[in-house]
């Protein structure tokens, strides 16, 4: 009796029916490796001496917003008995103004420029011995109007 022969697989021998896999693989290596050399040598490359390349930016021309500004008129009342005191309000141009002490009632009109869209930020800060009561009116329409009474209490009226 002999010895069976060693038998070699098919895909060794050659013989049709499979696929080697390991070419395939070396294709997609060799042409990943040939794009990333070209594109190396391609693109501009910095040095010291020269910079590199800025990407080209379009430009674009920016038209400015047209915002049409309007003049409030805002009228700030308070009433109330006798004195109110640190009496504060948004003036004309948007600037604080401050009065220690006014006798009520006591009444300002003051012009606001603001955007035509935009409502005019408008508010009053006052305190008294009493009751208060604080009013706004923007272009003729009451905008903010609250009251407050007891010995000392602070009133704050905003729109």
């Amino acid at each position: 009796m002999g010895v069976p022969g060693a038998t070699r697989p098919t895909a060794v021998r050659g013989e049709s029916g499979r696929l080697r896999p390991l070419g395939s693989v070396v294709v997609v290596v060799g042409v990943i490796a040939v794009a990333v050399t070209v594109a190396w040598y391609a693109m501009p490359k910095a040095t010291p001496d020269r910079p590199a390349a800025a990407a080209a930016v379009p430009s674009v021309t920016v038209e400015p917003a047209i915002v049409r500004e309007v003049t409030r008129t805002v009228v700030y009342e308070l009433t109330g008995a006798d004195v109110a005191h640190n009496l504060t309000y948004v003036a004309t141009g948007g600037d604080l103004e401050q009065q220690a002490e006014v006798q009520l009632p006591w009444s300002v009109t003051v012009e606001r420029k603001a955007p035509a869209e935009q409502p005019v930020f408008s508010s009053l800060v006052a305190q008294s011995a009493g009751a208060l009561l604080c009013r706004i009116r923007v272009d003729g329409h009451v905008v903010a109007e609250k009251s407050v009474a007891g010995e000392g209490r602070q009133l704050s009226c905003s729109a």
